[in-house]
């Protein structure tokens, strides 16, 4: 396995490697290796932050929780096969360290932050500072017995309590507590929204909680089937993912946050805390190769409703929240600074109104393989399908802002034309395979056409390419989905040289750009990193064009840009720093993919 990267330990404490990720399936907390809750929505993943100092520590709201020690050296980890982070403070003159978690047993949701001195008797400082409504609306603080609650001025907000085994004191509606521990001692800390049928924290109630936690995440991360080189990896792929899924709806989320830059300083500022009907679907291919069938099975269920209720058109979305609402406006929160400036801040996202063609073959892949290997499809959700699949081969031909969501105009993008064609492929395979009713000659013709078009319309003679868009000498990362799709061989002469193309093109070490923005055809201003998900593409295609030993390479390169804890946010910049939101389902499933081909070929060859 490729030695994790060490770069967050010389990075800013506020960067968004250094942070580790915990959550109950309803929502997640960044935890950053100072102790300091940075980023957190209550008490869903698209609600309200209630805690936002990543995007600015004056007005976002943080829950710092730190040891009073000299030269501390700081460690941060998740114990095995868990969504329990772990952090160490190391001195001379003490060691210290934090249990950070969300319970999993339905019906009560928490936060629970137990802190422990390991060694020497050590005085800690606690901060409690909440900031309701993405830092928009106050709030009043009261005591009652053993905790503290934080009542936000918004009616529609919840209340929220503080639990503590210390004494807290109230500080300008900010919690705060100053305790000493001795060697072996702990106290704990629970958050939660305040309620009528409160109970207190009794002493055991917190090991108990944590030792259900642990439970949980175990026995969750011992189904997967996944047994091959890089199982941590995978693992904590696996992991991730899992806490984009709601537990409730069973849709997807793309990301865990809202507002983190594709550059920093940058105005590429974006709020990933919906369902992207396409990342979604790709999860849920990952999941499938591991093994998870109950997580397709219940996204498969949340996308048949959606299909069922597109109306007689059989047109759908492109995001939806999890519960499946659509109507998603983009917002400016303009009072906050942004990560290290990076402005404007948005929540909402006007790409839920794009037109995205591609996004059909992503759920048409994920349909047929989840009638494969999990639950089939039921009758009414087939005649959702092939409203939608009537409806893909009436408006195939239409320009689209395509997969990257661009906002310069519609084009006629290669990706989308492909993706079209796996739907129509997909639809028709497992009509025949279930012997569905369909109209197979018009879905074929259809189906043939799209195919025809791409080697036609979308193949460069002189780059020897295929290209982003029709007309165009542009080559795009997206193209390297055409082998993972089934479309072309991976050994096809058009297709290793566009792999060719796309290395010379866009590739910085084992790191893929998506795109080449020197035309500005995205409509968007400013620079951006390499591509993760991208990068990970490559490497299961050279992997597929049978340069195993290189695809293994760039693979275990790849790995080791990951931040200390395995997790990956959506790009990398130049220096190796981790940007956009964080962490992001594309990436993750992505490195799932190629280690599952990768590792499959080199067992194949000895």
């Amino acid at each position: 396995m490729a030695k994790r990267s060490l770069a967050s330990r010389h990075l800013p404490p506020d960067s968004i490697e250094n942070h580790g990720v915990v959550g109950d399936l309803n929502t997640v907390a960044l935890i950053d290796m100072n102790g300091s809750v940075d980023f957190m929505c209550w008490p869903r993943f698209e609600s309200p932050s209630l805690f936002a100092s990543l995007l600015d520590a004056g007005r976002g709201g943080a829950f710092e929780l730190t040891p009073e020690l000299d030269n501390i050296r700081r460690r941060q980890m998740y114990l095995p096969d868990t969504n329990v982070l772990l952090s160490r403070f190391l001195s001379a003159t003490g060691v210290a360290e934090i249990s950070d978690f969300m319970t999993m047993t339905q019906g009560r949701q928490q936060l629970i932050r137990r802190v422990k001195a390991i060694r020497n008797p050590i005085r800690f400082r606690m901060r409690c500072a909440p900031a309701f409504d993405y830092g928009r609306s106050k709030h009043t603080l009261h005591a009652e017995e053993h905790s503290l609650v934080f009542t936000p001025a918004a009616k529609a907000l919840p209340a929220m309590r503080l639990w503590s085994t210390v004494p807290l004191k109230i500080a300008s509606a900010t919690a705060t507590a100053v305790f000493k521990l001795k060697a072996d001692q702990s106290a704990a800390f629970i958050l939660e929204e305040a309620t009528a049928s409160e109970s207190g924290l009794s002493a055991d109630y917190v090991s108990s909680a944590f030792k259900s936690t642990l439970d949980y995440w175990r026995g969750w991360v011992g189904l997967s089937h996944y047994r091959g080189r890089w199982r941590d990896s995978v693992n904590r792929s696996a992991l991730a993912l899992k806490l984009l899924t709601s537990r409730d709806h069973g849709s997807i989320i793309a990301a865990a946050t809202f507002g983190l830059p594709e550059t920093s300083g940058g105005k590429r500022n974006w709020d990933y805390r919906y369902t992207w009907l396409r990342d979604a679907a790709f999860t849920t291919y990952a999941f499938l190769r591991l093994g998870y069938t109950n997580e397709a099975a219940a996204f498969m269920r949340w996308l048949s409703a959606r299909a069922s209720n597109s109306g007689g058109k059989g047109e759908l979305h492109v995001m939806y929240d999890m519960q499946g609402n659509y109507n998603l406006p983009e917002v400016e929160l303009r009072h906050f600074r942004g990560y290290r400036g990076s402005r404007p801040v948005r929540i909402g996202n006007a790409a839920s109104s794009q037109l995205q063609l591609d996004i059909y073959g992503a759920i048409m892949d994920a349909v047929y393989l989840s009638d494969k290997y999990g639950e089939q499809l039921p009758w009414k959700g087939w005649n959702g399908i092939c409203r939608v699949i009537n409806w893909v081969l009436k408006n195939w031909q239409r320009a689209d802002q395509g997969i990257w969501e661009t906002r310069g105009g519609r084009q006629h993008f290669l990706h989308s034309r492909l993706m079209c064609w796996v739907a129509l492929d997909r639809a028709i395979r497992l009509a025949r395979k279930r012997s569905l009713p369909a109209p197979l000659v018009r879905w074929s013709k259809g189906r043939d056409a799209m195919y025809n078009s791409i080697h036609k319309d979308f193949w460069n003679e002189k780059l020897g390419s295929f290209v982003q868009s029709k007309g165009s000498t542009a080559i795009d990362a997206s193209c390297l989905l055409m082998p993972l799709v089934r479309f072309i061989s991976p050994t096809d002469s058009r297709w290793l040289s566009t792999l060719k193309a796309v290395g010379d093109t866009l590739m910085d070490d084992s790191l893929v750009h998506r795109y080449s923005n020197s035309t500005g055809f995205d409509g968007l201003q400013g620079a951006e990193g390499t591509f993760n998900m991208c990068s990970f593409w490559y490497v299961e295609c050279v992997a597929r064009s049978g340069d195993l030993k290189r695809a293994r390479f760039y693979f275990e390169k790849m790995l080791s840009y990951a931040n200390h804890l395995g997790l990956f946010a959506e790009e990398t910049g130049s220096s190796g720093e981790q940007l956009g939101n964080f962490p992001q389902a594309f990436t993750h499933l992505s490195l799932i993919s190629a280690a599952y081909y990768l590792d499959r070929a080199l067992s194949a060859t000895g």
